[in-house]
């Protein structure tokens, strides 16, 4: 290959770009990013940064040495809007083209919204400059906030709002927070960390409308209740950016489709990241959007799968003080296991068990054992996840304009 596009400049496009001078790549290497930022760590965005106790050079994903050092081309502020059929030339709206032999897809997701127009003081929060506006709205005194949504940046947001001292209201359509990810018994336990923090947790109900004509004014549930609101945080989930491919002939549905090896249906295409729907699985975990890009770029410069990633699910979340982690492949019917400490008194391990078998390990407060159990969980899933030396190319089928 004498050039290499990466068409997304984030935390996945970063390291798939490392990955390419590590793995022996010296030919041209170009990188395409929607927004204006050099690559940047998107966790403390609803943490530190929101708070005010870390800076966007803080956020910093690389120095100017390294940047020199991968001798890339990179492109700001331009966003890719199309893929020719065979995956050799990739379009951008600014007008100009790249002839390519081998594209890195890691053009990741956005929040997603409710429907109807946004009104000022009504916030997602998954970049830089969402982050920026957010942070400048709650810095005008103390604010009435509410959270749509219990998820990871939802919690996380509305903890951070909490520690600044404004009145939080969190709302969750589920009967709890994290129950998708936790199951019942745990997600009931950590769902109290918002009474902890202070926070109102509204659980049960959706959203049915946002009041207010020059700006927010409340929320209105489906039950009939309105809370009042000077800001308000729409937390409910993530839709990978795959529109830019319509009409090219690779595989999309939630995501770009591809092997285990993070291999479309054109070998000399993979993906990465929170766009990459790999094996089946698509996984918006910080994990995996370091750990995809080395097989995917191994993968890529052999022109076919040679090597499969399957790395134990792993995610941690900050709220209220505390740290949540969790690792393993949880299904439904998984009993979990208090093993240290209590969920009734500060932290907690907790095991989830399957036919007497662990698959997956819970922990808050419990940073040291926690990290024990996943290195042998990680141990017992490999040793009971035998793959084989190639995987079929995910089929090719009719790519909605909108995903």
């Amino acid at each position: 290959m004498r050039t290499v596009t990466v068409v997304g400049a984030s935390l996945a496009g970063l390291y798939a770009a490392r990955e390419l001078r590590a793995q022996g790549f010296d030919g041209r290497l170009v990188i395409v990013g929607e927004e204006q930022h050099r690559p940047y760590d998107r966790p403390p965005l609803s943490k530190d940064f929101l708070a005010g106790k870390a800076t966007e050079e803080d956020l910093a994903l690389s120095d100017d040495e390294e940047t020199l050092e991968l001798g890339a081309e990179w492109m700001f502020g331009v966003r890719a809007r199309g893929l020719d059929a065979r995956g050799r030339t990739v379009l951008l709206e600014n007008g100009r083209t790249v002839s390519t032999d081998g594209v890195v897809i890691a053009t990741g997701a956005r929040a997603r919204r409710l429907p109807g127009p946004l009104l000022p003081g009504v916030h997602t929060l998954r970049t830089l400059d969402e982050a920026r506006a957010l942070r400048t709205d709650l810095r005008r005194g103390t604010q009435r906030v509410v959270v749509i949504g219990g998820g990871f940046i939802g919690a996380e947001t509305a903890s951070s709002c909490a520690a600044m001292g404004h009145d939080v209201t969190v709302v969750e359509a589920a009967p709890m927070p994290l129950l998708p990810q936790l199951g019942p018994e745990m997600a009931a336990v950590v769902a109290r960390l918002h009474e902890r923090g202070g926070v109102r947790l509204v659980t049960g109900t959706g959203v049915a409308a946002i009041e207010g004509e020059t700006a927010v004014t409340g929320v209105r549930l489906a039950d009939g209740r309105l809370f009042p609101a000077d800001v308000v945080v729409v937390g409910i989930g993530a839709t990978p950016n795959t529109e830019w491919l319509a009409g090219s002939t690779l595989a999309v549905h939630d995501g770009v489709l591809c092997d285990d090896g993070c291999v479309t249906n054109l070998p000399q295409v993979v993906a990465v990241g929170d766009v990459a729907r790999v094996g089946g699985h698509r996984a918006e975990h910080w994990t995996s959007a370091t750990a995809q890009p080395r097989v995917a770029v191994r993968n890529l410069l052999a022109g076919h799968t040679v090597e499969h990633v399957r790395p134990l699910p792993y995610f941690w979340s900050d709220q209220y003080g505390s740290r949540i982690q969790f690792a393993g492949r949880r299904e439904q019917g998984d009993v979990p296991r208090v093993v240290e400490g209590s969920t009734e008194e500060g932290g907690f391990l907790a095991v989830y068990e399957r036919d007497a078998r662990t698959t997956a390990v819970l922990a808050l407060d419990r940073p040291r054992p926690f990290t024990r159990l996943r290195r042998e969980l990680a141990r017992t899933d490999a040793q009971s996840t035998p793959v084989t030396a190639t995987s079929p190319a995910p089929t090719a089928a009719p790519v909605p304009a909108a995903v």
